[in-house]
């Protein structure tokens, strides 16, 4: 799981997931142009412009000043509002990005693209919810933007899991005839995929061949691996045909990396072998992610050779290795059993290093706490601490975790306290294990510790991760010591805890 979210963050960093806001980003391209002149123009517009830009970088609202700038006889170029979105967008300043957009919508001057469409589709969707940008959409005139503006608005659905409202919004697209490009299918087999739906992905596929719509890659990549997921392998062997005999598409390193997946989830370890060699042949020096893809594939079959050799052939890629593909390359070996070499890298990374991420460490550090490191855990953190390295909240959980099952109580402890303290600076969604929480929890009612029971309950309340068991065990402790515990009994009503036959009379007594 760990390696899977390393990908997904490097593909929501490099890839913008399959044309969704990637193509609401061209299209404002499309709508505010850069170009030679106007990047001079960052450097060479006049002091007043400065004083519009400024104004509303200084977190005022950019439609009240904007209109004032217009009533005090100035005039706005189209050039200063690019750079303005830019600086808002790039900020992600998305309700003051939106607000500029909502004005020029609203000026007689301004000639409205699909492309401006579409990226306020993609902004009210982020600040103003999806029944916002479903109203929007109704007003949206002409065909062409509202073709554009339908894609992230169906990806709103998609991310929202709303099954309902996506299959909805389908049928209306199909109606008013704006299913014309593969992009929506695909996104509805997306959603199909994430919810498990695995048998309506061929009747996706189904209603684009009855539309007489070309499939692109994703397509085929995703109609596969719905294949795969079921475990029909002949049935993905036959997608893969299909497209190796389709004229439209290309099979490149990400095709042939689903036919391996694949392979691999069905057991066919020398089918997945060949067809990674092959995928191999198709990546390109122009990016890294390919071979980041690669690596994860080599390190489930625990093929600790084929993740050195992408890992090394991976460095012709230009420009300086980001730290994400440091950690995804350590989990992937040690993920391949090969611990050594993920020290190996790691004293590259560290050798490397401008600032000590430490992200890239604690990967390092958990693969030592899960194969009962302790020692070199400890001494590995205190390095790391020598070296400049903050500890985060994973870091205290890790730590926290060895400790426990090595009946370090009292240093898991503290791991804990340390934890919670980073999350009073530190925005995060931080979910202890159950069995660590519950862990600690025992060792407090075993020693009547009442004080740090009290400030522990509190904060795994607030981290909303508090269960029925954890505070059947609290009011037990009270019970117990015969203290009250209101303060408890209050926590659970808010968490909505639903009581047990054994809680409820614990909740009794202590009534």
């Amino acid at each position: 799981m760990a390696i899977r979210s390393l990908i997904t963050n490097h593909l929501r960093k490099n890839s913008y997931c399959h044309k969704l806001q990637f193509e609401a980003r061209n299209l404002f391209k499309s709508l505010l142009p850069i170009s030679k002149a106007s990047t001079k123009y960052k450097y060479i517009h006049s002091s007043s412009s400065s004083r519009l830009e400024t104004e509303i970088l200084r977190l005022k609202s950019p439609s009240r000043v904007l209109q004032d700038w217009i009533n005090n006889g100035n005039k706005v170029k189209l050039s200063q509002l690019n750079l303005i979105s830019k600086q808002l967008l790039k900020s992600k300043r998305y309700k003051q990005a939106l607000e500029i957009l909502q004005w020029m919508e609203n000026q007689n001057n301004f000639r409205i693209t699909p492309g401006h469409h579409a990226l306020m589709m993609e902004l009210i969707v982020k600040v103003n919810g999806l029944n916002k940008a479903g109203e929007y959409f109704e007003r949206i005139p002409g065909s062409g933007s509202k073709k554009a503006a339908s894609l992230p608005l169906l990806h709103g659905y998609v991310k929202e899991r709303d099954i309902s409202k996506a299959e909805s919004f389908m049928i209306k697209l199909s109606s008013s005839g704006l299913l014309v490009t593969p992009h929506p299918y695909n996104e509805m087999m997306k959603l199909y995929m994430a919810l498990s739906q695995y048998e309506k992905v061929p009747l996706v596929i189904a209603e684009m061949k009855r539309n007489k719509l070309c499939r692109n890659v994703l397509s085929y990549n995703l109609w596969m691996g719905a294949f795969g997921e079921v475990f029909e392998v002949a049935k993905a062997e036959m997608v893969y045909k299909e497209m190796v005999s389709d004229e439209n598409v290309e099979v490149g390193w990400s095709t042939l990396a689903s036919l391996a997946n694949v392979y691999i989830k069905a057991g066919f370890v020398d089918k997945a072998l060949l067809v990674l060699k092959d995928a191999e042949m198709k990546l390109s020096t122009n990016g890294r992610l390919g071979y980041f893809f690669l690596i994860t594939l080599y390190s489930s079959l625990k093929n600790k050779e084929g993740v050195l050799r992408l890992w090394e052939a991976s460095k012709a890629v230009g420009g300086r290795i980001p730290c994400a593909d440091y950690m995804c390359v350590i989990s992937c070996l040690v993920k391949a059993g090969d611990l050594v070499a993920a020290e190996q890298v790691f004293a590259e990374w560290e050798t490397n290093c401008f600032k000590y991420d430490i992200r890239v460490s604690n990967v390092l550090l958990g693969a030592y706490v899960r194969n009962g490191l302790m020692g070199k855990a400890e001494s590995f953190h205190l390095h790391t601490v020598e070296r400049g390295g903050c500890p985060n909240y994973k870091t205290w959980e890790i730590l926290m975790e060895g400790w426990v099952k090595s009946q370090k109580m009292d240093k898991a402890i503290d791991a804990m306290k340390k934890g919670f303290s980073v999350l009073k600076v530190e925005r995060c969604d931080w979910r202890p294990s159950h069995s660590i929480l519950m862990a600690i929890a025992e060792h407090f009612e075993k020693h009547g510790n009442f004080e740090d029971a009290n400030h522990y309950i509190k904060a795994v309340h607030g981290l909303g991760v508090a269960t029925l068991p954890l505070y059947k065990l609290f009011l037990r402790m009270y019970l117990n010591a015969q203290r009250p515990a209101w303060d408890i009994l209050k926590m659970m009503e808010k968490d909505r805890i639903e009581l047990d036959d054994e809680t409820s009379a614990l909740v009794a007594l202590n009534s």
